[in-house]
């Protein structure tokens, strides 16, 4: 499971300019979060909107199965409003300050990261905090894994709760690639020797622009200046030798570079197609479910880069103004349940990964997930431990922009 696939660099940074002329606080509705049973009695007969990503189809039937939980244990009408960039609903939470709606907002749910979590946040258009205050949060073991209280570099202080992870994982046709590249520099020197057969998606689409970004951390050896915020002289100082990769590298893409494919879909299409024969997605169990599918043949296989790749945690969070606080709070907190984790995990409904410790269960409730099989397209454990950081939110948006700058007119 991955994050909203497209962002547009150029929204976000007129929502950032409208926020940093903001200043009035925010107000925040009164919830008792020390008890619960009395949390989930106010939010009974609650509509909570969701605001979602709605590009991939196993997400969605994965929430409307939630959706209908949701109604029969707690009394409370979860509606899935399907985004297509996460950048929509921030722009919703900013108009709704500029016209004084601070108690009657429209969104009471958001499944958010990044750089759109840090400049809410930063402006104080977020509830909190509460996500520590869930019952199901110990389940994720932030005392073992950090990472739950980070997001891309900044902590979350309670402003969002942990839903699932992700990881940049390559896959690659092994009826045609016996060996496939191990790191970024090999990935450059094979599509060379193998021109057409790689690509990657368009920045500002959020998995070319995670491309970007790991083939930075590689090529600069992670220089620490990509963990703080970006300034002008760091940015031309590090961007400097990807753009030279990206200019040897564009030549020995799909079409000599001249096409970028929209998304991850996009793709995964063109591996099913056989116009490509190495691809890469955020969701670890990309190619084990579209070979499950019948999208990708079966002789797909997955792998991380022997340095590892990029990995981050998939977050909830509820705006400063939401309607239905409580709701979205006794949402978000059946969404780290053992019960809802071990579904959104299964192959054969969602397929991701748990933000949950599963080592932490006792032996029935792990059983819960050893019945989900793994089979030859899936990336094994140790793959998966090899974890990069995210850089500061603040780099996402400037590589895009520089990105389309250098290359789209091309």
């Amino acid at each position: 499971m991955e994050a909203p696939e497209t962002h547009s660099f150029s929204i976000r940074f007129i929502l950032l300019g409208i926020l940093l002329q903001l200043t009035s606080p925010a107000t925040a509705q009164s919830i008792d979060l020390s008890d619960w049973q009395s949390l989930e009695r106010q939010a009974r007969g609650e509509t909570v909107y969701f605001n979602a990503w709605g590009g991939e189809p196993r997400t969605n039937n994965y929430l409307a199965w939630v959706s209908e939980l949701m109604l029969e244990r707690y009394d409370i009408t979860l509606q899935h409003v399907k985004i297509s960039d996460t950048a929509e609903a921030v722009s919703k939470v900013v108009a709704q300050r500029q016209a004084g709606n601070d108690d009657n907002g429209s969104i009471d749910l958001l499944w958010i990261n990044g750089e759109n979590f840090a400049a809410l946040k930063e402006n104080d258009l977020l509830y909190g905090p509460w996500a520590e205050s869930l019952p199901n949060f110990k389940l994720v073991n932030a005392d073992r894994f950090p990472e739950m209280l980070e997001d891309f570099t900044v902590p979350t202080q309670g402003f969002e709760s942990p839903w699932t992870r992700a990881q940049l994982v390559f896959y690659y046709d092994s009826q045609w690639l016996a060996e496939p590249p191990q790191d970024i520099r090999q990935i450059l020197e094979w599509s060379i020797s193998n021109p057409g057969e790689f690509t990657y998606p368009r920045p500002p689409a959020f998995l070319g622009s995670t491309f970007l970004k790991q083939a930075l951390i590689e090529l600069s050896d992670r220089d620490p200046a990509l963990y703080a915020p970006v300034s002008s002289a760091e940015f031309e100082r590090l961007a400097q030798v990807l753009w030279e990769y990206l200019d040897a590298l564009h030549p020995s893409l799909l079409r000599s570079g001249r096409y970028f494919p929209a998304s991850a879909i996009d793709l995964r299409r063109l591996m099913g197609d056989g116009e490509i024969s190495l691809a890469f997605a955020f969701n670890p169990n990309e190619a084990l479910l579209s070979v499950r599918s019948g999208e990708l043949p079966p002789s797909v296989r997955s792998y991380v880069l022997r340095n590892g790749t990029i990995s981050n945690v998939s977050f909830l969070a509820i705006p400063y103004n939401a309607s239905q606080k409580a709701g979205a709070m006794v949402t978000a907190n059946f969404l780290l349940s053992i019960e809802a984790q071990a579904r959104a995990s299964d192959p054969d409904h969602m397929g991701s990964t748990p933000a949950i410790s599963i080592s932490d269960l006792d032996s029935n409730a792990r059983r819960s997930f050893e019945t989900i099989t793994r089979d030859l397209a899936a990336p094994s454990a140790e793959d998966l431990d090899r974890k990069l950081q995210e850089p500061h939110p603040s780099w996402t948006p400037a590589l895009e922009r520089a990105w389309i700058r250098r290359y789209s007119a091309r």
